[in-house]
C-alpha cells in the first residue's frame, strides 16, 4: 500500500455529490467517488461548517484504490466576504474606491479559523492575520 498521488479538491461542505469536478480528479486514481463523498460530507457535518462552504481537501490515493483526506479551512478570500457582506469581490483591485470594510476583530477571527489548519501550525497569528489583509486588499 503506497501513495500513488495528491489530489487537492474544493468541495462544497456537507453537499458533495460524485459528479464531473470530483470525477474527473479521482476517477483516473480507481477511487470510488460514492464513498468519498459520503465519508467527506460526515466528516464535514461533524466539523460544524455550514452547507454549502467551500473546503480544500487534500487526498492522498494509495494504490490499493483506498484513500485518506485532510479537510482544510475555507479560502481566505471567502471568509473575507463573508465578513465584509458581500456576494463576490470587486471586477478589478482599485483601493480608491473599495467595495466592503472588515474590522480588525474580523481579520483576528479569519486568522484563527486559517491558523487552526494543521499545515500552519508553526505560523504566528500575527503574520496569518497580515497574510489576510494582504489577501483583502488585493481583491
Amino acid at each position: 500500500m503506497s501513495l500513488v498521488r495528491h489530489v487537492k479538491l474544493r468541495v462544497p461542505a456537507c453537499a458533495a455529490r460524485p459528479g464531473p469536478a470530483i470525477g474527473q480528479a479521482l476517477g483516473p486514481l480507481g477511487i470510488n467517488m460514492a464513498e468519498f463523498c459520503k465519508q467527506f460530507n460526515d466528516k464535514t457535518e461533524s466539523l460544524g461548517y455550514e452547507k454549502e462552504t467551500p473546503l480544500t481537501v487534500q487526498l492522498n490515493a494509495l494504490s490499493d484504490r483506498t484513500f485518506t483526506f485532510d479537510v482544510r479551512s475555507p479560502p481566505t478570500s471567502f471568509l473575507i466576504k463573508k465578513a465584509a457582506g458581500i456576494d463576490s469581490g470587486p471586477n478589478s483591485p482599485n483601493a480608491d474606491e473599495p467595495v466592503g470594510f472588515i474590522t480588525p476583530e474580523a481579520v483576528y477571527e479569519i486568522a484563527k479559523v486559517k491558523n487552526a489548519d494543521g499545515h500552519r501550525w508553526h505560523l504566528p497569528l500575527e503574520g496569518v492575520a497580515l497574510s489576510v489583509i494582504g489577501t483583502a486588499r488585493s481583491m
